[in-house]
């Protein structure tokens, strides 16, 4: 059961005001480049007990294939993300700032303000017929989670998936939902025709440090089962061990307990990868480090002294023992089982929905 509001223009139902105009993923205050029309923004809560104190916002984006700043270190061009705001409420997550390009809260309203782009199956499938349209990779779940709790109820991947499939487009997944589970057949028939790849995300399998960092995801143990269930259908499933957390999760016995569960999960590859605090992260994370763990504040402030990153020395260092348990393991890229990934092909200047060209999409790394 449902509670809905219509609204016209921008007022926000508890007094703040959301500027749908500026709705664009890397805004640059260009009018073309806002993502939903502004006329009707459709806002619902929902009564039961997995959406209790969840807002969802329901919109009609005007674009959804997303190119990836140039300059970026990302192996893929172009995203699709059908939701804003997250309910995994992870403390770390570097897309809190989005948030904050609405007037919206980047800490507790990240976790219960969702945009829901409801039309994003059927704006897909006419961007992909697009003539300018070359068939490029598409990544999803590289900026919030495409399978995060509210897909349960809208499904909206279903469609996303068969409009990649019939157009034999390739794309990959990045996900801490169970909830791509649902959809192991169409995954199977896009693997058929295209090139897909499938990523959990999973960066340590402490139960207590989970509940705390990552209180609205599924538990590490059932984010595996994801690995298993793809490796059963014949589709390669590979881990980002992300975030690897300082002083909390990098312990070498913690890292060995991680690599060592990925590699009985059957994972084709491990890929670590460091904390970063952007803006917007930066202080939700602070926040809760002070509540939580008020003495690691001050090696936090000196470890990420020179901005979002880790010191390269600690990333190395993360890496080196983390591949060094994967070869003891019997895991890595060399490894059999290879996932289906999508090529990395060059793209032409036209290699664009044209005219409906997308706005540019903030990076996972």
């Amino acid at each position: 059961m449902g509670t809905l509001v219509l609204f016209s223009g921008s007022p926000y139902d508890r007094g703040a005001t959301m500027r749908w105009d500026h709705l664009a993923e890397n805004p640059t205050g260009a009018k073309e480049s806002a993502l939903f029309g502004t006329s009707a923004v459709t806002t619902r809560t929902f009564d039961t007990p997995e959406f209790r104190g969840i807002t969802f916002h329901e919109v009609r984006a005007r674009s959804i294939l997303n190119r990836v700043p140039q300059g970026s270190r990302t192996p893929f061009t172009w995203t699709v993300n059908p939701y804003r705001g997250c309910t995994h409420a992870c403390v770390y997550c570097f897309a809190r700032r989005t948030h904050g390009y609405l007037d919206l809260d980047t800490g507790h309203g990240f976790d219960s303000q969702i945009v829901v782009k409801i039309n994003a199956p059927e704006l897909l499938r006419r961007q992909l017929a697009a003539p300018g349209w070359q068939g490029a990779h598409v990544a999803m779940g590289t900026n919030v989670d495409c399978y995060q709790r509210g897909e349960g109820r809208y499904r909206l991947m279903p469609g996303i998936l068969q409009a990649l499939r019939d157009r034999a487009n390739p794309f990959s997944i990045l996900t801490k939902g169970t909830l791509i589970l649902r959809d192991l057949e169409l995954l199977s028939q896009a693997a058929e025709v295209t090139e897909v790849g499938v990523s959990v995300s999973v960066g340590f399998v402490d139960d207590t440090l989970w509940r705390t960092v990552e209180p609205g995801t599924p538990s590490p143990a059932r984010r595996l089962d994801i690995v298993r269930a793809l490796g059963d259908r014949g589709i390669g499933c590979g881990v980002l061990m992300a975030p690897v957390i300082p002083f909390l999760g990098d312990h070498p016995d913690q890292l060995r307990a991680t690599v060592g569960a990925i590699a009985a999960a059957g994972a084709t590859s491990v890929t670590p990868l460091a904390l970063h605090l952007r803006p917007g992260a930066r202080e939700w994370f602070m926040s809760w480090l002070q509540q939580r763990h008020p003495q690691l504040v001050r090696r936090y402030e000196r470890l990420y002294a020179d901005g979002a990153y880790a010191p390269v020395w600690y990333q190395r260092r993360i890496t080196r023992q983390v591949h060094e348990l994967a070869a003891e393991f019997g895991i890595g890229p060399a490894g059999p089982g290879l996932p289906r990934r999508a090529a990395r092909r060059p793209e032409a200047p036209g290699d664009a929905p044209d005219p409906e060209r997308g706005p540019t999409q903030l990076t996972l790394l």
